[in-house]
């Protein structure tokens, strides 16, 4: 059966204008609704900030109404807000989002605070600099973020999907991030390369859980961003088995992963046999998700 589509009532205020649309959205099950009405409303007025704000008052512009009804009715179709916007804040900064990429999410800037905590105690060759790589990049938030709050850094990054790259390569352009990008499976486009640290945040989602998850991650979100295969760990294998392909194994390697796997994935880094301490580093609920292997 079809739903209802919306359709904004006329000669509404802003403040009105949200408020009929986060009722719309509430009513067929969205997540947060007001926040997504806030998030759209401001897209399509192309406000944000205090002016959002200080606009609430107004009556809301004729020549937005039918943009703003197609957005949120998207967003009822359960399209996430920041495909729609196209875009999402990481570290600070805005990164493009486009299908083709899974959406950051503020867990991941835990990583990489690890990665420059522990980055700057690894100390570069004298006239060299340190090299870090970043295994699927996706949007290549950690990549360009890294990039741009470690100077001097050389930063590559890979991804087996070519449309997540030429999201990455604009991203990269965009922040003024150097950043040199390569396409292929994990550690391979990397092969003779000898990297000081690696830093990934690979698919880890155990392919028979991804059907619970929330509908719009589900169905819109890209699947191979996703499926880290019958237990959620097979990328974590996969790279353990291509350390190899590499001129050196790095000096700090840290990973993000999913809720449950922090044991798991840190025996992988142990039974390795290359880094002195792991580390495990805890999200902000106080879960493991993040565990590094650093060489003292």
């Amino acid at each position: 059966m079809e739903r209802n589509k919306f359709a904004l009532t006329p000669e509404r205020s802003i403040r009105e204008a949200f408020l009929e649309a986060s009722s719309f959205l509430d009513g067929v099950g969205v997540l947060e609704p007001q926040r997504n009405a806030q998030l759209l409303l401001e897209h399509v007025l192309g406000l944000t900030g205090t002016a959002y704000y200080v606009a609430l008052g107004d009556g809301f512009p004729e020549d937005r109404r039918s943009d703003f009804e197609d957005v949120i009715n998207r967003k009822a179709d359960g399209v996430p807000a920041q495909y729609i916007i196209g875009e999402q804040e990481f570290y600070g900064r805005s990164f493009e989002v486009t299908p083709a990429v899974l959406i950051p999410r503020p867990e991941t800037e835990l990583l990489v605070e690890a990665v420059l905590k522990y980055g700057n105690q690894l100390a570069p060759q004298p006239g060299e600099r340190l090299t870090a790589v970043d295994i699927g990049t996706g949007s290549g938030a950690i990549a360009v973020t890294l990039a741009l709050e470690a100077k001097g850094l050389r930063m590559l990054a890979s991804d087996i999907s070519p449309q997540a790259l030429d999201v990455a390569r604009r991203n990269a352009s965009r922040l003024g991030a150097d950043v040199e990008f390569r396409q292929g499976n994990l550690l391979e486009p990397f092969a003779g390369l000898a990297p000081d640290m690696i830093v990934s945040n690979p698919p880890y989602i155990p392919a028979s859980d991804i059907e619970e998850l929330q509908p719009e991650v589900r169905d819109h979100e890209p699947r191979t961003a996703l499926d880290g295969g019958p237990d959620g760990l097979y990328p974590y294998r996969v790279m353990m088995d291509q350390l190899p392909l590499l001129a050196t194994p790095p000096r700090l390697i840290a990973f993000e992963l999913g809720m449950g796997q922090a044991q798991d994935v840190a025996d992988m880094l142990r039974a390795a046999g290359h880094w002195d301490e792991i580390v495990t580093i805890p999200d902000l609920a106080g879960i493991g998700r993040h565990v590094l292997g650093i060489v003292r």
